[in-house]
């Protein structure tokens, strides 16, 4: 069963979901990736850990938290070109999750590569604070950051489709275009999120006023509440 909602599905955000969600679209991206690649650049996935402590009572819990990415190098001398993130929620809520997200970011940005970021997280703020001026409260965004050029930001909201996009490799190689409303549709079936959401109780992801009437309406027409 597909997704019910034409883009980027705002119950995803539950901390229980959200996990192998981004995991499964790293990989549907990854996989969609390989075929464009195979003979200039080899591609990975890569992996940062961190541990965020979280009060419990008179206790403190430590919160372990893995967030993958994707590296594109080109063969041979193995140049990191481009980066792909999938933004998380611990990078946009909470101080520790946002500073190794930074890290991670500056580090490659000063090696030369291209940085492109996928923002399907509506809570919190952006770690590189790109409000107001170019993605609002209430939208998601694309930031493509090619190597010695000015970025640019698509934003889209809750009640688009997600868009396709223009990845950067090498400055000598066309863009590949990537569709990732397929990636998502992809992800969201391989996991079968369909049956694992209550589409009942309200949404993790927090909404505005018409985001959420809009919601209410829509799943209500398919019966969802």
């Amino acid at each position: 069963m597909p997704s019910p909602f034409p883009g980027m599905d705002p119950f995803l955000e539950d901390p229980k979901l959200w996990p192998e969600f981004q995991h499964l679209v790293i990989t549907c991206l990854y996989q969609a990736l390989l075929p464009g690649l195979v003979d200039r650049y080899r591609a990975r996935v890569g992996q940062r850990h961190y541990f965020i402590e979280q009060a419990l009572f008179t206790s403190v819990v430590h919160e372990e938290h893995t967030e993958e990415f994707i590296e594109i190098r080109q063969r041979g001398h193995e140049r990191l070109v481009t980066v792909v993130e999938i933004l998380a929620p611990a990078n946009k809520t909470t101080g520790v999750g946002r500073q190794y997200y930074l890290d991670h970011w500056h580090a490659c940005k000063s090696s030369g590569a291209n940085i492109v970021e996928i923002d399907l997280v509506l809570q919190g703020q952006p770690p590189r604070g790109l409000t107001p001026n170019t993605q609002a409260e209430g939208e998601f965004a694309i930031t493509i950051s090619r190597a010695n050029r000015q970025e640019t930001v698509e934003a889209f909201n809750l009640q688009r489709a997600l868009p396709r996009f223009r990845l950067p490799l090498a400055g000598d190689d066309r863009d590949m275009v990537v569709e990732l409303h397929v990636v998502f549709n992809r992800a969201y079936d391989l996991a079968a999120f369909a049956g694992k959401i209550d589409y009942k109780l309200a949404p993790a992801a927090t909404l505005l006023d018409s985001d959420r009437q809009w919601l209410n309406a829509l799943l209500k027409k398919q019966k969802l509440r």
